[in-house]
């Protein structure tokens, strides 16, 4: 969700400042932005507050690029903007003192933060806002976060993070889907995570989106893919479970029409979706499906596996749907390799994902959800002043 039309629409951050500049000071502003950054009529962003007068010095791009037009894991590097001839500067795996040292070569005075975040931790744009906060912070650069709403809504779910399982797809201890805006997790960060990283506090601005009220997106709402395997606000809602189906063997739907949506590997078969079906998952109807990736895993190789199709998002429990999921084809398939191999000295990836290894080991051994649950890191309630992630009433 971006910036949804209609009389009773929340009005972004972005939109509060168009209409006053002044929200903004006078100075040379680093915008981190990308394409999501954009106003009511889907504009970009960053063209209204050039021409608003907004004195911008330059623009900083996360993952995937200004364009979202390269993959997972990729991004466009330094570059010109070539509508405003701003110079782009690449903040992706750009973290410490390289990132200090590249916000102190941008020459900005100020820094401001426009992304459309999806509600779920392992979604990388959180964790490019962290790592800005704690450079902020360090080098003394004030910092202005425009807010969003969260297009899964105020729903949390999930386990939370061990710190010994650290990354980039999870700084540090938030819910696996945190319910909070990308403005809301800025102040949890400023008052708790970056101090304690950085030994100082960020000066943190927040402009909030007004008069939302915590309600996820609906189809209605316009939706600007913020990555290019998240082309559907169905896709972003099955993502907090569907996205751990990339921490194992099995293909997650990339390089497909429909990512996070298709789950199936050269050895799943008809099996998959029968049993899955006798489950009866609350929300879904599952099809059995054949696909073919054209990159990423099992690429250019038939897939017999599902189709998860969304029918009711309120009734969707993701963290009883990732468990399924796997547990189901642990149980269908015990003579296949489950999990993505992981790299000599890390954790296995799905463990970087669930945030510690109980998922992975109790989907091994049998466990229950509850039991894996019970296991996992306890998801943390936001402090005081960041908005609790819980359903609207």
């Amino acid at each position: 969700m971006t910036a949804p039309f209609g009389a009773n629409a929340p009005t972004t951050g972005l939109a509060r400042v168009l209409a006053d500049p002044s929200l903004l000071p006078g100075q040379k502003i680093a915008l981190c932005a990308n394409y999501t950054s954009v106003t009511a009529d889907l504009s970009r962003g960053v063209d209204a507050l050039h021409a608003a007068g907004v004195p911008l010095a330059c623009l900083l791009t996360p993952e995937h690029g200004y364009w979202g037009a390269v993959q997972a894991g990729e991004s466009d590097g330094d570059g010109v903007d070539a509508a405003t001839s701003l110079p782009v500067l690449d903040t992706y795996l750009v973290s410490g003192p390289d990132l200090d040292a590249l916000l102190q070569r941008s020459g900005a005075d100020h820094l401001v933060v426009d992304l459309q975040d999806i509600g779920t931790r392992f979604y990388t744009y959180t964790w490019t806002l962290f790592d800005l906060l704690c450079s902020a912070a360090r080098i003394g650069l004030p910092i202005t976060v425009l807010d969003r709403p969260n297009p899964l809504g105020r729903t949390a779910a999930g386990p939370g993070l061990d710190s010994a399982f650290s990354s980039f797809v999870g700084r540090v201890n938030v819910p696996l889907q945190h319910g909070l805006t990308l403005g809301e997790l800025a102040r949890w960060f400023a008052a708790e995570h970056v101090p304690a990283e950085t030994g100082t506090n960020p000066e943190l601005t927040v402009i909030d989106t007004a008069d939302w009220d915590g309600a996820p997106a609906t189809l209605e709402d316009p939706w600007v893919m913020p990555s290019p395997n998240m082309p559907t606000l169905h896709t972003a809602m099955l993502y907090p479970a569907t996205g751990l189906i990339e921490g194992t063997t099995l293909s997650e739907g990339r390089g497909t029409t429909r990512p996070f949506e298709l789950i199936g590997a050269d050895w799943t078969d008809a099996r998959l979706a029968a049993a899955l079906r006798e489950q009866d998952l609350p929300g879904l109807t599952v099809r059995e499906a054949v696909f073919r990736p054209t990159f990423s895993k099992c690429a250019d190789t038939q897939v017999h596996g599902v189709q998860l199709h969304l029918t009711d998002s309120a009734a969707l429990d993701t963290t009883a749907l990732a468990y399924t999921l796997l547990s189901t084809i642990a149980r269908l398939y015990p003579q296949q390799p489950l999990w993505r191999p992981h790299e000599e000295g890390r954790p296995f990836f799905v463990d970087l994902l669930w945030g510690s290894a109980a998922l992975r080991e109790g989907i091994d051994d049998g466990a229950g959800l509850d039991q894996i649950l019970a296991a996992s890191p306890a998801p943390p309630t936001p402090p005081v002043g960041v908005k609790p992630a819980e359903p609207p009433a």
